[in-house]
């Protein structure tokens, strides 16, 4: 396992950095095709290598299969390869190396400047190879809008935020003197995207979809078993808010009674942020006071705007955990706020898609006891490929599984904070059908978004924010029910206490969920 991560973090040295593991943070790594091309057949290598180890332990099994599962995903998305197709793949990569250290600050800054500087220095040459990758016959236009809205706010995240960030004169006029050039680049790549003609098919497949769920999940069925798990959690879910609806209002049209709901909202971005920064701490009250977790020693989590360069991208709620590699135990829960150029009215329609009634449980599910909780409880597991491989269908599934969990305490002790948790309910129940039907080719894109807002309490314009998410990243928004259903089902298997379990399935990593159940019940 030393030598598979000691291989993984050289060609990965954004991932390793993100994660805390040193050495690595002076470089974005080889995104040329030859440097791409070669990195599959090292993978194919691996695995070959990994499936014939015999695993001495039920851990080092646990472990092995892990890396496995890893390996078979990456190799099935590579009959599908996002580096031909997707340019917002390229831009996070960047953004996120450069700007995330920064916020952590958990380094002298003038390391943090030094390593940022060696960066920018490959901004250009990275940017070059997606321009010469990028295939148009591949690349849909669906992901090439998006990676255009986030080009257009790279200028200002190397120029002005992250500047901004750095206390230090020199350092800070030695950040921005080696910023001019990439943030040239990235002008240059901004022209390159508005003229780029794609051609290509954002959906799927079915087969490829089901091979992801079945070798990289370790799920025992495909897409169209999704699909129906999903209609049916759609319907039970209807039902239970109609019989919550009569105890609100008298009636039983819940989604009047959402409408009426969303309306009771911040009025502000600041205040909304203020807002979940209180019901965070509510959260955390509340599951210490009941013992449900163990919470590991000096754990903080920061409520924050989200950053700009995710704003075009990303209108929901988000998490960023503290580095499982360092003995940091701070992570970021980011509200999420508008790009600058929206309009009066589409800021409102943001507030009231994080309404009051809401609050409670997105709160819940980011923070207490949901991802900050979980992710900072697992950085301490001493097997460090645990803290390296992770999965949306055991991190979201988590998220949502505590929010179940937390309402069986009693936590939504309101008709209209139970409303809003049935409302994210229904809303992952309706992204399990959604999305694969989006990727198998079932529904089109008016048609999705129409399911949505029929099924959630989602603006119109978040509802197309979401769709269009769906569409460029097949397969994890069905994450989060298909995940809460699997652990909770683990759960009944479990013959010791509830904050056993929870400090034993969420400490063994964040696994697929097959692996999970071995290492919760062993």
């Amino acid at each position: 396992m030393d030598e598979f991560l000691t291989w993984y973090f050289s060609r990965n040295p954004i991932s390793a950095t993100l994660l805390g593991a040193d050495g690595h943070d002076r470089t974005l790594g080889d995104y040329t095709a030859e440097g791409l091309l070669a990195y599959e057949r090292e993978q194919v290598a691996w695995l070959e290598r990994l499936e014939t180890w015999e695993t001495p332990t039920l851990d080092d099994e646990i472990d092995r299969d892990l890396a496995v599962s890893h390996l078979r995903g990456e190799l099935a998305l590579a009959t599908w390869p996002w580096w031909r197709r997707d340019p917002t793949a390229y831009l996070g990569g960047i953004f996120s190396s450069l700007f995330v250290p920064f916020q952590r600050a958990l380094k002298p800054e003038h390391e943090l400047v030094e390593a940022a500087v060696a960066q920018l220095g490959e901004v250009p040459g990275v940017l070059a190879a997606c321009r010469t990758n990028l295939d148009p016959d591949l690349a849909a236009d669906l992901q090439v809008q998006r990676a255009l809205g986030q080009a257009r706010t790279a200028r200002g995240l190397i120029t002005r935020t992250i500047p901004a960030m750095i206390a230090d004169e020199s350092a800070r006029a030695r950040f921005a003197s080696a910023a001019e050039p990439a943030a040239d680049a990235f002008d240059g790549f901004v022209t390159f995207l508005e003229n780029f003609t794609a051609g290509g098919s954002w959906r799927m497949g079915e087969k490829l979809y089901s091979t992801l769920l079945t070798e990289k999940e370790l799920l025992g069925y495909g897409a169209a078993g999704l699909h129906e798990r999903g209609r049916q959690q759609v319907a039970l879910l209807d039902g239970q808010m109609r019989e919550l609806a009569r105890r609100f209002d008298g009636s039983d049209d819940w989604r009047a009674a959402l409408a009426t709901l969303a309306e009771d909202h911040p009025p502000t971005l600041e205040a909304m942020r203020e807002e979940y920064e209180a019901q965070t701490q509510r959260a955390r009250e509340f599951v210490r006071e009941r013992d449900l977790v163990t919470f590991p020693e000096g754990e903080e989590c920061l409520v924050l705007p989200s950053a700009e360069y995710n704003r075009p991208i990303l209108s929901v709620a988000h998490y960023i955990a503290p580095p499982p590699l360092t003995s940091s135990r701070r992570g970021y829960f980011f509200v999420p706020y508008t790009p600058d150029g929206f309009t009066d009215e589409q800021v409102r329609q943001r507030l009231r898609t994080n309404s009051r009634f809401q609050m409670p449980a997105i709160a819940v599910h980011e923070a207490y006891p949901g991802h900050h909780w979980h992710l900072a409880h697992k950085a301490g597991n001493p097997r460090t490929i645990r803290k390296v491989f992770s999965t949306p269908y055991f991190n979201e599934g988590w998220g949502l599984y505590v929010e179940k969990m937390i309402n069986e305490q009693g936590y939504f002790d309101t008709p209209a904070t139970e409303l809003g948790f049935l409302d994210a309910r229904i809303f992952r129940a309706a992204r399990m059908v959604v999305d694969t039907a989006l990727h198998c080719e079932d529904m089109s894109i008016a048609d999705a978004e129409a399911y949505m807002l029929a099924n959630s309490s989602l603006s119109p314009e978040t509802a197309k924010g979401e769709v269009n998410r769906y569409c460029a990243w097949p397969t994890q928004a069905p994450s989060y029910l298909t995940g809460a259903l699997e652990i909770d089902r683990i759960r009944g298997s479990f013959t010791g206490s509830l904050k056993e379990f929870h400090d034993r399935v969420a400490g063994s990593g964040s696994l697929p969920l097959g692996l999970a159940e071995k290492a919760a019940l062993g």
